[in-house]
This record gives structure tokens, C-alpha cells and sequence, in this order.
């Protein structure tokens, strides 16, 4: 009987936010593992104990960006640990988006200001701040050309906390088209999902947000297949991936463009694709069982 792992966070007094995480520990012992989810900075877990640790929904560490990847190669050293520790100190940091424009995969272009560097901010169009270690949409907001005072007080904040933000245009098709996300399990594409707009005019960068609007199936074009499994292709190393999400919008020549790619920590969205659980128990117990 295999012992695995599913990575999470401590909600402490609050309600857990992963829906799928239930799911899947009840879908793995069902087939035959001693599955449970652990916090990953539980200081009393032995995780070499465990045939397999995943990272499912860890989504407290942009906050510790750097005890969380010591972590991960403490962890993957003690055990099997998918995504493997490089990939996951590679994809904490959103400056991959550079390797990925390196290697020739579309992406929204993106620029970088680290503490200290001056704010070169767009002048003729909307664009978005964001931080290079974030999820949930925290400490990111979309501005309009007039907006640059607010803007600079977001870099102002964040500089002060030493985080390095990055600036992007923002694709106006995401209003109308949403972005589509691809998720990968075990080497194959497994489902994709719609949602809507998450960054409204106005909205402050601290301000709560609803991170998945509007979600819904959808069913990518062969365009946007290629582009993720381009992205995928271009991960550095040679690391097998259990797991990945790439997150696409239409960009400015109509093309799918890379958003994100994830894979550390992606919600599976299992609710709307509750067909799919199948697979990934299967995927998950092949891995624990190499």
C-alpha cells in the first residue's frame, strides 16, 4: 500500500479553500493508498515516511517564498516529491516568463522592476503590476495611463518588502474571451477551463478578489494545445512533470498567448471536471509506485 502525501496549507481557524483536496485523498485510499493532506510546514511530519509527496494546494507560500523551496529540496531528498524540487524553485519566481519568451513561446510580454530600479511605467495604454511570488491575485492591480500615482504607491509598498514586480500590458481580450486554462496530468492533457476577467478597473491592489470568475468547461483549440505543450516542452531540465497547468489569453495578434504556467501549486478544478478524478488518482499511484 502506497503512502502519499497531498502538500497543502494550514487554514488555522479558517475554511480549508481547496475543494479538490478531500476528493482526492477519498479517491486514492478508495484505490488502495494511505493517502492524507499535509501541511507542508508541518514541523512534525517525517516525509521521508511517505512513497510520494505532491504538491497539491500550498497556497500560502508566496508570503515564504524562500522557506518554501528550501523545503521542497529538503523534501525531495527525503522522498519522491512531484513537481521535483528544481521545477518548483524554477516556477515560484514568475521571471520564467522570460525563459519561456527565451525559447520562443508566446507569452505576454513582460517587463521587470526590482527595489531600487526606476518605475518605468506604460504611458499609452492599460497594463497590470504584479509580484514575481504570487498567487491569488495578491498585490496585483490593472491601470489605466492616468493611474501611474496609484501605481507607484502599489511599487512603493511592494519594493519595501523587497519583492520585484513585473509589468505587463493588459490584454483587453481578456474582458471578452476570459483566459483558458489547459491542465496536464501524468503527460496528457487532462481538462481546460474558461474564466472570466479577475482584474476590474479601479480594483486596489490589496483588495480581496475573485480569483476564478465565471468558471466553466472549455474545450481549447488546437492553437492553444500547441502553445501549452510548447511552454511544457520548454521547462528547464529534464524533469517529468505530474502535474501542470498553462493558463492562455488571446493576445494582440490573436494568437493564444502564455499567461502563467503552473507547476507548483495549480487548482485542479476538479468540481467541473469531476470525470477526470480517475486519471489522476491513476497518474498519481504510477508515480508513487516508480
Amino acid at each position: 500500500m502506497p503512502r502519499i502525501a497531498l502538500a497543502t496549507y494550514d487554514p488555522g481557524s479558517g475554511t480549508h479553500l481547496d475543494s479538490d483536496l478531500p476528493v482526492l485523498v477519498e479517491a486514492l485510499r478508495e484505490a488502495g493508498a494511505d493517502a492524507v493532506g499535509v501541511a507542508w510546514d508541518d514541523a512534525g511530519t517525517d516525509w521521508g515516511g511517505f512513497d510520494l509527496v505532491v504538491i497539491r494546494s500550498t497556497w500560502d507560500y508566496t508570503r515564504r517564498a524562500a522557506e518554501f523551496t528550501a523545503w521542497a529540496e529538503r523534501c525531495g531528498k527525503a522522498t519522491r516529491l512531484a513537481n521535483p524540487a528544481p521545477v518548483v524553485r524554477w516556477n515560484t519566481d514568475k521571471r520564467y516568463l522570460a525563459d519561456l519568451a527565451a525559447a520562443g513561446v508566446p507569452v505576454v510580454p513582460t517587463r521587470y522592476i526590482a527595489p531600487g530600479e526606476p518605475a518605468d511605467l506604460p504611458a499609452d495604454r492599460e497594463y497590470v503590476v504584479k509580484p514575481v511570488f504570487g498567487a491569488g491575485a495578491r498585490f496585483t492591480a490593472r491601470y489605466a495611463p492616468g493611474e501611474r500615482d496609484a501605481a507607484l504607491r502599489q511599487l512603493e509598498r511592494m519594493h519595501a518588502e523587497g519583492i520585484t514586480a513585473l509589468v505587463q500590458p493588459y490584454v483587453r481580450s481578456v474582458d471578452t474571451d476570459g483566459e483558458r486554462a489547459l491542465q496536464f496530468f501524468g503527460g496528457r492533457l487532462l481538462h481546460a477551463s474558461r474564466k472570466g476577467a479577475v482584474l476590474a478597473p479601479g480594483t486596489a491592489y490589496d483588495a480581496d478578489k475573485v480569483t476564478h470568475p465565471d468558471l466553466a468547461p472549455w474545450t481549447p483549440t488546437e492553437a492553444e494545445r500547441a502553445v501549452a505543450e510548447r511552454a511544457l516542452g520548454a521547462v528547464p531540465g529534464d524533469h517529468e512533470l505530474l502535474y501542470a497547468r498553462v493558463d492562455l489569453v488571446t493576445g494582440d495578434d490573436g494568437r493564444p498567448w502564455v499567461m502563467e504556467l503552473e507547476l507548483v501549486e495549480p487548482h485542479l478544478f476538479l468540481f467541473l471536471h469531476p470525470g477526470s478524478v480517475p486519471r489522476v488518482v491513476e497518474a498519481v499511484l504510477g508515480a508513487a509506485g516508480r
